[in-house]
């Protein structure tokens, strides 16, 4: 057996599970769940269509690198989105959705053959999608977590990596738009970032998945956007990954694609190649159908942007918690009633309200003695607006009547 499997931790939503296994909640309130970040306004019919018009391909083995036609429209997308230029034919690779490619990643770029001397580092937010963890440790790296800081819209603060760290460093992860805060990283930190990359050596890994639910006028910045406008149009050690799943409502479709550097992605391509990789070609028609078209993503972003309208300031009334940059997350502080206990907090209101919440320290690792998660808890504003505004409402409920309470018993 691998014995780097024993250094993974439990996944969020088995601590979560943990945590509720002996609550009983309201029963006279029908269940809400904000905890998990699964889309579910309906996937666009284009899709299914697209795949129903196939033709069977069943009886041969898809290739690894895929259909011309799917890497030619992301390509396509590539350039409406962000005004960016890529060869379709070596600077993309569709993959089984973000997920899967942001854990391969690591094992194609990380070399732990000198691990008995000194562990290569894997750099990452804290908070962070888990996978960047697993996939660190699972390559024999050791990760290594960066706060992000609330006073700077929860930015990351890369002056807490030292010169040595970033010396031993061989990828580093971001997220932009941020999961769990949904901050969306400015020109200037991409600057920062490509420099170090430039001094140090190392890959970066840009997870893109939330990008096109946003909520200002301007959309969130790319990193091949980014390197373009700084003139860095190789891409050198840059990849981004991004998926259909939160852009069209299509997590069970399991798409997405990785674009960047010529030379990872032809290194990723022989791992995937090897490790069997490859797509339908049904999901490559969906795939490609879904990136050719912009109408459904406009009436989901507008979906969101009235649900966050209609959520956010009935919660603002009793909680801090702001609008983010994007993403489908509210990343809200447990009021001080609760003493900062975000894990206290997520299962009293399931006893009481019967709304589920993910503790935001569950979404982050202690460093220095300091978890930059705790004392928050992240909400999904998956459901449909009326779901998630009986739950904004439930939970304003909770917090007055708590806090009532707790003033009455001192």
């Amino acid at each position: 057996m691998n014995p780097l499997l024993t250094t993974l931790q439990a996944y969020p939503f088995e601590r979560l599970r943990a945590l509720f296994a002996d609550i009983a909640p309201n029963p006279a309130l029908a269940p809400i769940s904000l905890g998990i970040g699964e889309p579910r306004h309906p996937t666009p019919a284009l899709i299914m269509q697209a795949m129903a018009e196939t033709p069977n391909t069943l009886s041969t083995y898809p290739a690894t690198g895929g259909l011309p036609a799917l890497r030619t429209a992301c390509a396509d997308w590539l350039k409406r989105r962000y005004a960016v230029s890529v060869d379709p034919t070596t600077q993309i690779l569709p993959v089984n959705g973000s997920r899967e490619a942001l854990f391969a990643l690591a094992q194609v770029v990380v070399d732990a053959s000198q691990s008995h001397q000194r562990k290569p580092l894997v750099v990452c937010p804290n908070p962070f999608y888990q996978i960047y963890e697993g996939a660190a440790l699972l390559a024999g790296a050791e990760p290594l977590f960066v706060p992000s800081d609330a006073q700077r819209n929860f930015a990351i603060d890369w002056s807490h990596v030292t010169p040595a760290q970033w010396a031993q460093t061989q990828l580093l992860y971001v997220c932009s738009p941020g999961n769990p805060a949904g901050a969306v990283m400015p020109l200037a930190e991409w600057e920062q970032l490509f420099a170090l990359s430039d001094q140090y050596g190392f890959v970066i890994a840009s997870d893109e998945c939330y990008s096109e639910i946003y909520f200002r006028d301007e959309p969130p910045l790319g990193g091949l956007q980014a390197a373009t406008l700084l003139g860095r149009k190789d891409f050198k050690n840059l990849i981004m990954f991004t998926s259909l799943s939160k852009r069209s409502n299509a997590p069970g479709l399991r798409s997405g694609f990785v674009a960047g550097d010529a030379s990872l992605i032809k290194s990723f391509l022989l791992y995937r190649t090897y490790h069997g990789g490859a797509m339908s070609p049904m999901v490559q028609a969906g795939s490609a159908a879904a990136w050719q078209d912009e109408a459904h993503v406009i009436e989901n972003r507008a979906q969101y942007r009235q649900k966050f309208a209609a959520v956010t300031p009935v919660l603002a009334d009793v909680m801090q918690v702001a609008l983010p940059d994007a993403g489908f997350y509210l990343w809200a502080e447990v009021p001080a009633a609760f003493g900062g206990d975000d894990a206290l907090f997520a299962a009293t209101l399931l006893r009481q309200y019967n709304v589920t919440v993910l503790p935001g320290s569950y979404l982050a690792r202690t460093t220095d003695g300091f978890n930059p998660g705790a004392g928050r808890v992240r909400m999904a504003l998956v459901a449909e607006t009326d779901e998630c505004l009986e739950a904004a409402n439930r939970i304003k409920a909770f917090i007055n009547n708590y806090a009532a309470t707790t003033a009455r018993d001192q």
